[in-house]
Order: C-alpha cells, then sequence, then structure tokens
C-alpha cells in the first residue's frame, strides 16, 4: 500500500491503462527502463535497416559481379545479413523482455493502489464506521481470508468458539500482534462475486463441539468489506489465478497477507 502525496488531478489521468502516478512510481523503481528500452529498440531499428541492406546486397551478389560490378561476394553479403539478422532478433526480445517487465510492475502498482481504496467496516465500531485499508499502513499487518460460505462460517468459529475443554484465545492473540482479518464471501460458481460476508459471519452456525459461540468476540481484529463490486474487481485477478492452477476458492478459500509496510 502507498499513500498520495497530494491530490492533484493531473496524476490521476490515466493512459495505456496506468495512471500518470503509477507511472513516476514505476519509473521511480526502475529509473533505467526508459533508457533501456530506447537503446535496445534503437538497436532493434538500426539492425533491421542494415538487414534490408545486407538482403539487397545478397540479391546484386546472387545476380553476379557482371551484372553488379561493385555487389560484395555471395558469402559476404550472408554473413552480413546473418549478424544483423541475429542482431535484431537479441535486441527485439530484450526490449520485449524489459517492456514485459515494466507492464508487470506497472499491473502490480495498480493492485496495490486498488488495494489502498478498499473499504472496510471494522466489526468492533458497530458497524457504521468506514475506513480504507490505506488507513491501516504502519498500524497494523491486515490478512484478507476469501472464500465460500462454509469457509467464512468455519472461519468464524476458529475466531469465537471454544474448542472441547480450551478456552479460544486466538482473537485476543491476533489483537496483541496487530492483525486485522477481513473475511469476504465469495459467491457464484465462478467465485467472481462478493456477498453479504457479515450477515453470512453472524449467523454462522456452531456444531456441539462449538462452545460459548459469541460472533463478536473477535470483533476487535475484523473487519468487514463494504462496496461488495470493487472487492469483486481487486480479488478478480487472484480468482483467476487460483481457478488456472485447479484450486477450489470457494471450498478452501484463500488469503493475502498485507504487511505493515504496504
Amino acid at each position: 500500500l502507498f499513500s498520495s502525496n497530494g491530490d492533484d488531478p493531473a496524476l490521476a489521468e490515466k493512459f495505456g491503462g496506468y495512471t500518470v502516478k503509477q507511472r513516476l512510481r514505476e519509473e521511480v523503481e526502475s529509473p533505467f527502463r526508459t533508457l533501456r528500452l530506447f537503446f535496445f529498440g534503437s538497436s532493434t531499428g538500426s539492425a533491421l535497416t542494415a538487414l534490408y541492406f545486407s538482403l539487397l546486397s545478397a540479391v546484386k551478389a546472387n545476380a553476379g559481379p557482371g551484372v553488379y560490378p561493385d555487389a560484395p561476394t555471395l558469402e559476404e553479403a550472408l554473413t552480413n545479413c546473418a549478424i544483423n539478422l541475429g542482431a535484431a532478433v537479441v535486441c527485439g526480445l530484450l526490449t520485449y523482455r524489459d517492456w514485459r517487465a515494466g507492464e508487470a510492475n506497472l499491473k502490480r502498482i495498480a493492485q496495490g493502489g486498488a488495494l489502498a481504496r478498499l473499504v472496510v467496516s471494522p466489526a468492533g465500531e458497530g458497524g457504521a464506521a468506514r475506513t480504507t485499508l490505506k488507513e491501516y499502513r504502519r498500524n497494523a499487518r491486515v490478512i484478507i481470508a476469501a472464500g465460500g460460505r462454509s469457509y467464512i462460517e468455519e472461519l468464524c468459529l476458529s475466531l469465537n468458539a471454544d474448542q472441547l475443554a480450551d478456552e479460544n484465545t486466538l482473537a485476543q492473540s491476533l489483537a496483541d500482534v496487530d492483525v486485522v482479518v477481513i473475511p469476504v464471501l465469495l459467491e457464484g460458481n465462478d467465485g467472481q462475486t462478493v456477498g453479504d460476508t457479515k450477515s453470512a459471519w453472524v449467523n454462522s452456525a456452531p456444531s456441539e463441539s462449538d462452545r460459548n459461540f459469541d460472533p463478536t468476540r473477535s470483533d476487535p481484529v475484523i473487519a468487514f468489506p463494504v462496496s461488495p463490486s470493487s472487492w469483486a474487481e481487486y480479488l478478480s485477478p487472484e480468482v483467476e489465478t487460483a481457478q488456472g492452477q485447479g484450486f477450489d476458492v470457494l471450498e478452501k478459500g484463500f488469503t493475502i497477507t498485507v504487511k505493515k509496510n504496504g
């Protein structure tokens, strides 16, 4: 997560899918990427230009010295073609690799900005308060726990019910190390919809082994997501990645941990 140093609307303008601020941050993180792209991109263009003239020389050489007296030998012309082709391929690959790395970095920065803007409602404040995840920066470690209804209910029971003869102190332990848990209810067959997490949380049904269940016991370390569409948009790439690896996000759930430094 990162905080803004100002509200200059010019920094929020988008081009190429990313804001000016995001591109400036990427430039700070990789200060020589633009220079490398210019150098390798120009080198690729120069190599392609040289390859064009090398091919013309090869055509002249193949026609024979009687047609083009100034033409180099065919062996020399083909050698030049191979050299220029190799240079174009190498410089082109280096340019593409660096560009891909920059795009991946921009995507990560954009995701970090989207994460910082997500809104939650701290359970311990009666549900009326609203805050963004950016406000937790340097104050708490945030754990986003997303999954289907059974996953959310199991998480609720694990934090708010005593198991067997033991008293559940997990919520207090999390509070002692400045951890905030944000349960997120995923719905739909593809897990791309965020449902009413708070309702699922407070209506969790304890089993016989869950003693003294009280869904408010963990309120000091729980915050519920607000604006489900924003949460669904942010989590969508994470859900797609997990599903692409054959992971059942609804049944098993997944977590995203945000450190104090963002």
